[in-house]
């Protein structure tokens, strides 16, 4: 699939970090640091634009890394980027941790992954078919 970019700031494209990742990375593109404190939010641009395929979106994910070392996540995970959006992609992220994290500019802050998507016909009807599970919802199959 052949995805059209435009890459207004100075770090690279996005890329794959293996051949075989889902993911390719997304940099910050920011004119100084940002300082996140504990449960601090921002929203981060990256300076790219991307002209995405009817039929597809783009979903913004985490990595897991910061994750689990700094306890940077995203907010609105997976963030969907529809096929008519145009514009700058940017990232919610937050601090999770107890300490203080800042975010430099170019440093790999999400990952994102292409997807197939379909759009669905509702059609209002008066019963829905059952099955075994009916309305079991959360923790509805115990703890083991």
């Amino acid at each position: 699939m052949q995805i059209n970019i435009i890459n207004k700031s100075t770090n690279p494209l996005p890329t794959y970090e293996t051949k075989g990742a889902s993911g390719m990375d997304v940099r910050a593109n920011i004119n100084e640091a940002i300082t996140l404190q504990p449960l601090q939010r921002a929203l981060i641009p990256t300076g790219i634009f991307i002209e995405i395929p009817q039929g597809y979106e783009a979903q913004i994910r985490p990595r897991s890394g910061l994750a689990i070392k700094q306890g940077i996540t995203c907010l609105n995970t997976p963030g969907t980027i529809d096929a008519d959006y145009r514009g700058e992609i940017k990232i919610i992220l937050i601090n999770l941790s107890n300490e203080t994290v800042t975010i430099q500019h170019g440093e790999r802050i999400a990952q994102m992954v292409f997807c197939k998507i379909e759009q669905a016909e509702l059609v209002q009807v008066q019963i829905i078919n059952e099955t075994t599970r009916g309305t079991g919802g959360f923790g509805h199959t115990g703890k083991q």
